[in-house]
């Protein structure tokens, strides 16, 4: 129950508008919980009507995405853009190519981006994008075809100066590559529409690793801060082994952590002295981690990615999707000596997760700032794009470390002013709402 009659009006409101879609409701209920004193103390929040303006996005598009498989048969998809909003910039967010893709989920990521965007200090809205489209066993030829044909009704929607792209789950270099050359082809111009593209035609470095280094810079951040501590020989287990996951636990090693358990779709590997991230390299590379690794080395195995969380280590890194992370979980890691938790994927832990966490004072670093890490070097790759001149892999590097610093100081203030400084979640959530509260007053009702 929410303090404000106001947020309790509005967040009531949500619940019956928006009965059907569950993940948006947990998105905006996190957030509100973090707002409920700012907005009994600031009485213009409710009189400008703030969060009922905020919480709908400026435009939703869906339509169809018709394809041919190599069968010859004819596949439909549905296809989605949410804007959600645009008080600070163009439109930016990922696009996402996975079967769980609905509606719930394309409104809770582009809710979510606006936050994370606005954290970074870059002039960036929030969007997301995606399909129920699963690359997962297509050939390229097949990808091709779907990625153009989504292009075909997208390109109509975006543009450098209105709303920019990037990839997400089941969206990499590849799909990137091949929606950017339908829109190249359709608007007959090369521009910075999409980030994340290659290296060949305006890709930027340190843009595939971004979000997992930066996570592992945001943790750095909190242990130097809250522990007087290093990452060092800490340990670490990291879900999921795309590019989000495989680049934290790279970084985190890097940096002198014992990286002792990962997973994937197939299960979770576990090994108390250390994975061999050599192997660990090479296995996520070409896609197939878990079941590879244990032809080869001794360790824990298990088929269920989600026992993941039943193993012993010191630092938790879920990097893999939404509510990958329950209460049950939660208890699991605290009973095994996790002392800090770093979501590394949107929105991985559920509400229950993420209240057992700080009812035990466990670390906590929410997504929304920890993984921001993409969508800043999404906007150095725009920035590239925009002066046609590459920057270098330490330039780019050293500027994300600045950002994520900066993200994490953020987010500490904020939680110092406002409510505890060991509550990055509201730290984060108020952080980046008074800088969009701001431009929303001084925009005016548009």
């Amino acid at each position: 129950m929410l303090k404000s009659p106001y947020l309790q009006r509005v967040f009531d409101e949500v619940r019956n508008k928006d009965l059907n879609q569950p993940e948006f409701i947990q998105a905006v209920e996190t957030f509100f919980l973090s707002m409920d004193e700012l907005v009994i103390q600031t009485p213009s929040i409710e009189k400008n009507a703030v969060m009922e303006r905020l919480i709908e996005p400026e435009r939703f598009i869906q339509f169809k995405v018709t394809w041919v498989d190599d069968q010859g048969s004819i596949k439909i998809n549905r296809g989605y853009r949410v804007q959600f909003n645009s008080l600070l910039g163009p439109f930016k967010g990922g696009i996402r190519f996975h079967p769980s893709v609905n509606e719930s989920t394309m409104k809770f990521l582009g809710f979510e981006q606006t936050f994370k965007n606005a954290l970074t200090g870059l002039p960036l809205g929030g969007a997301k994008g995606g399909s129920d489209f699963n690359p997962i066993g297509k050939s390229d030829q097949e990808i091709m075809r779907f990625c153009q044909n989504y292009m075909l009704e997208l390109y109509r929607h975006i543009g450098p100066n209105t709303d920019v792209p990037a990839g997400d789950i089941g969206v990499g270099n590849r799909e990137i590559g091949y929606l950017y050359g339908m829109y190249k082809k359709i608007q007959n111009e090369h521009t910075g529409v999409l980030t994340g593209k290659g290296l060949s035609y305006g890709g930027s470095l340190v843009r595939k690793e971004a979000t997992g280094y930066g996570l592992c810079y945001f943790v750095t951040e909190m242990l130097k801060t809250y522990r007087r501590d290093t990452i060092e020989d800490k340990k670490v287990i990291v879900s999921g082994s795309g590019k989000v996951g495989y680049h934290a636990a790279i970084k985190a090693f890097e940096l002198g952590a014992v990286v002792v358990g990962m997973s994937d779709i197939n299960g979770f590997i576990y090994d108390q002295n250390g994975l061999d991230m050599k192997a660990v390299s090479d296995l996520c590379v070409n896609g197939d981690l878990t079941k590879k690794y244990i032809e080869t080395h001794e360790c824990i195995y298990g088929n269920n990615p989600r026992d993941l969380w039943q193993q012993p280590c010191e630092i938790a890194m879920p990097c893999a999707i939404q509510n990958e992370l329950n209460l049950e979980d939660a208890k699991a890691l605290v009973k095994n000596g996790c002392f800090l938790v770093a979501e590394g994927a949107n929105m991985p832990c559920t509400l229950d997760a993420e209240n057992y966490f700080r009812t035990q004072n466990i670390l906590f670093a929410p997504g929304k700032a920890a993984n921001a890490g993409g969508v800043a070097v999404s906007l150095f790759e725009m920035s590239q794009n925009a002066q046609h001149y590459p920057w270098r892999y330490d330039e780019v590097d050293e500027k994300l470390k600045g950002i994520m610093r900066d993200i994490f100081i953020k987010c500490y203030s904020a939680a110092i002013k406002y409510k505890d400084p060991y509550d990055l979640i509201s730290g984060a959530n108020i952080a980046s709402f008074l800088r969009i509260y701001e431009a929303m007053l001084e925009e005016g009702i548009v």
